[in-house]
């Protein structure tokens, strides 16, 4: 299947797990796919497994805080390939996990809280003014499941993301364009979601094996999302199936508490 054939895609943040994952699975469904990070070893390494895969991606180092660099790549895309479907945001948020709020500063809080507001609102609005002259285009983001105790400012930040996205989507849908976050319980497959799964499981004092068990059987699927299920969500959402669907969550935690 192609659900995306014809489109063109940009992904922030594509040198990490989900990015690349999101990444992959816009490529394999026909989307023209321009990957951008920070660090451009990283989001290169994404394009080659692309490559590998019989599948085409561009890759930039783009630092998705900086307005300029983000208003300039997306001027560059729209120049190249003409036009922008889809933007997805899966930057980093750098946040820090494991203690309790009463035991962390407000910088450890905040600084999670500040790079999602400003990283989705500086991606977002961009790729909004080029899909507004269209009248069409899809805006996504990924959050996590909350609250939970001990996220630190990560959960502050996927409301945030969440409630952002939300406005975001009432003012520019009568443009055609949609807003739509896709909420994950996190993905055991991604590195860093694995690192923070020991850092809980130590404060828990279970294994990290028995830490995931106990958040799965919280789910009704008894088992956590995969990577490539957030990418093939992305790719149903950033697609023309979901063309009603906008200033909305899509739930993939394989059923957490707020499914």
């Amino acid at each position: 299947m192609t659900l995306l054939a014809g489109k063109v895609a940009v992904v922030h943040g594509a040198g990490g797990a989900i990015g690349g994952a999101v990444a992959q699975a816009f490529a394999q469904h026909g989307a023209q796919v321009y990957l951008s990070g920070r660090t451009l070893a990283t989001v290169e390494a994404t394009a080659s497994r692309i490559e590998a895969a019989g599948f085409r991606a561009l890759s930039a180092q783009v630092d998705a805080l900086d307005e300029v660099e983000v208003q300039t790549y997306l001027d560059t895309v729209v120049a190249t390939a003409g036009r922008l479907d889809i933007s997805f945001n899966a930057v980093g948020l750098e946040d820090e996990q494991g203690s309790a709020l009463v035991d962390m500063t407000l910088s450890q809080v905040a600084h999670p809280v500040q790079r999602a507001v400003n990283t989705h609102f500086l991606t977002a609005t961009a790729a909004a003014r080029h899909m507004m002259k269209e009248g069409s285009g899809v805006i996504m983001a990924i959050t996590a499941e909350m609250p939970s105790p001990y996220l630190g400012g990560f959960g502050i930040a996927c409301a945030a993301t969440e409630l952002f996205c939300r406005q975001l989507a009432l003012e520019v849908g009568p443009q055609g364009v949609r807003v739509v976050c896709l909420r994950s319980s996190g993905s055991p497959d991604a590195p860093g979601v694995d690192e923070v799964f020991h850092e809980h499981a130590r404060n828990a004092g279970l294994t990290r094996a028995e830490f995931e068990m106990r958040i799965s059987r919280n789910l009704a699927l008894r088992r956590m999302p995969r990577l490539a299920e957030i990418g093939n969500a992305a790719v149903l959402a950033a697609s023309d199936l979901a063309s009603s669907m906008t200033a909305s969550v899509l739930d993939v935690t394989c059923g957490g508490a707020g499914a």
